[in-house]
């Protein structure tokens, strides 16, 4: 059986966020990106982006046993985008254009992302006193067992 590696997948969506939000900043080390699970306690008015990956349903795609058939798994990924509040909305924009065209509709090892979702403005920052945008992307993967 050939299952899909959870990991292998979450690793592939963050590595690429992670890579293009290191570049084209004037600071060297980037924007900050925090993942599930890892704790983060961010310095008022600075820009970064958390970025959640969440795998939902599966489904048959074919049928037959625990080999020679195919399921589909789908998943999210949740990006929220952190700038300073009461500076306007441009530079989170700007970062949201850049997720945006990060997944939208690509294959990336295997993994196949639908058009982004947002970004939607989130009236209620958490954690509070930032200008939050959320951007989602659903995804499938396809596992050959």
């Amino acid at each position: 059986m050939a299952a899909v590696d959870l990991n292998t997948i979450r690793s592939s969506i963050e590595e690429r966020l992670q890579t293009e939000l290191k570049s084209g900043r004037a600071s060297r080390s980037g924007i900050p990106v925090i993942f599930n699970n890892l704790a983060y306690v961010p310095e008022s008015n600075t820009t970064w982006c958390q970025c959640l990956i969440s795998f939902g349903s599966s489904s048959y795609e074919t049928l037959g046993g625990a080999t020679g058939s195919t399921n589909s798994l789908a998943g999210i990924v949740t990006v929220n985008i952190f700038t300073a509040k009461a500076k306007g909305a441009g530079e989170n924009l700007g970062i949201a254009k850049r997720i945006r065209d990060l997944y939208n509709r690509i294959i990336l090892s295997g993994v196949r992302f639908d058009p982004p979702i947002g970004p939607q403005v989130l009236d209620v920052s958490r954690p509070e006193g930032y200008f939050q945008t959320q951007i989602r992307v659903s995804f499938d993967v396809y596992e050959d067992l």
